[in-house]
């Protein structure tokens, strides 16, 4: 099966062609992190009018690249939530309009069951059941995975998102946006034993960011003068160690109440260089087995929609012209 598949929940547009589900033809992804940089964020009405401007071209670069005509198209699936209602509905309708025209069937994807699908667009694909960490700016949650759209809660994040705390401590640190990004490069270049930072919810398999925020506006408002060139790098390799200490330890002992020895890690923050590398060394310490996907697809993009689409499209799911985009739409409880 051919299949186009269409992302836009947040800042980036991007159109894929999957084939089979497993391979991605094209992957055309257009971001807008320059826009928004100037912000500190991402402003939603902006990303609205830019995914207008972009949907057109990157879904007609998406097709020349994957050497594929509309005609040659057999389905369409596209994001349906969650995510900025504004940037959901420009590829929502892009996708039933070429779904309409072209009399094609149309499957709406949960975005965070997109990231768990992403892994199966490279050559080690997990078996089923497996245990994911989704871990990205707007979302930090475990999962049990017995198949595509059944998947159930084991923990969540209460406040901040990881991806969230990244770019709120870039921030008071004057490091810029997206904050994970300069953090993972900074920090490689400090000893993350220097400064310690707190670990929360140690008994829980949910997740608390906003406390260690808080510590590092504490640490930076007692310091009392600006943070010397120097001093950065151990300011954010101790900052980051704490996220990624309670990543990896709570998403492996969450394996492990389940008895389930296969892992997958995806969303933007599984694209950091120290959470790949103590997911790796822990993982092969418990005899876990680890399935991270390359950075390219760890990030917000099409393919890994289409990935899910063609799960769900085999599985007899069709969605009418009436789907509407959903700001919010919990994995755990599937259709919506």
């Amino acid at each position: 099966m051919l299949l186009l598949a269409i992302e836009s929940s947040c800042d980036e547009t991007s159109a894929a062609v999957v084939r089979d589900g497993i391979t991605a033809l094209s992957n055309v992804v257009s971001s807008q992190v320059r826009v928004h940089s100037r912000y500190g964020g991402v402003v939603p009405e902006i990303a609205s009018r830019k995914h207008i401007e972009a949907i057109v071209p990157v879904i007609s670069q998406a097709l020349e690249d994957g050497g594929v005509p509309l005609g040659g198209i057999e389905a369409v699936a596209v994001t349906r939530g969650p995510g900025l209602v504004g940037s959901l509905l420009v590829g929502l309708n892009a996708a039933k309009a070429i779904a309409f025209a072209s009399g094609l069937p149309l499957v709406g994807v949960n975005h965070l069951e997109g990231h768990l699908g992403a892994v199966f667009l490279t050559e080690k694909k997990p078996e089923f059941p497996f245990v994911a960490l989704v871990v990205s700016g707007g979302h930090t949650s475990i999962y049990r995975v017995r198949d595509f759209g059944s998947v159930e809660c084991l923990g969540q994040t209460r406040d901040d998102a990881a991806g969230e705390a990244f770019d709120k401590a870039a921030k008071m640190l004057n490091l810029g946006y997206p904050g994970g990004a300069v953090i993972d490069r900074l920090a490689r270049e400090g000893d993350p034993r220097r400064i310690a930072f707190p670990r929360s919810m140690r008994d829980s398999l949910d997740f608390s960011f906003s406390g260690l925020k808080t510590s590092l506006l504490h640490y930076l408002k007692k310091l009392d003068r600006p943070v010397e060139k120097e001093e950065l790098p151990h300011i954010v390799a101790g900052f980051q160690e704490a996220v990624v200490d309670v990543l990896v330890e709570k998403t492996l002992r969450a394996a492990g109440e389940v008895r389930i020895d296969r892992v997958v890690v995806s969303g933007g923050v599984a694209a950091n260089g120290r959470l790949r590398q103590r997911f790796s060394e822990e993982a092969g310490r418990r005899g876990v087995d680890l399935f991270i996907p390359p950075l390219k697809l760890c990030t917000d993009n099409a393919a890994m929609i289409g990935a899910v689409g063609h799960a769900l499209l085999l599985k007899g799911k069709r969605d009418s012209l009436d789907l509407n985009a959903l700001s919010r739409w919990p994995l755990e409880f599937g259709e919506a």
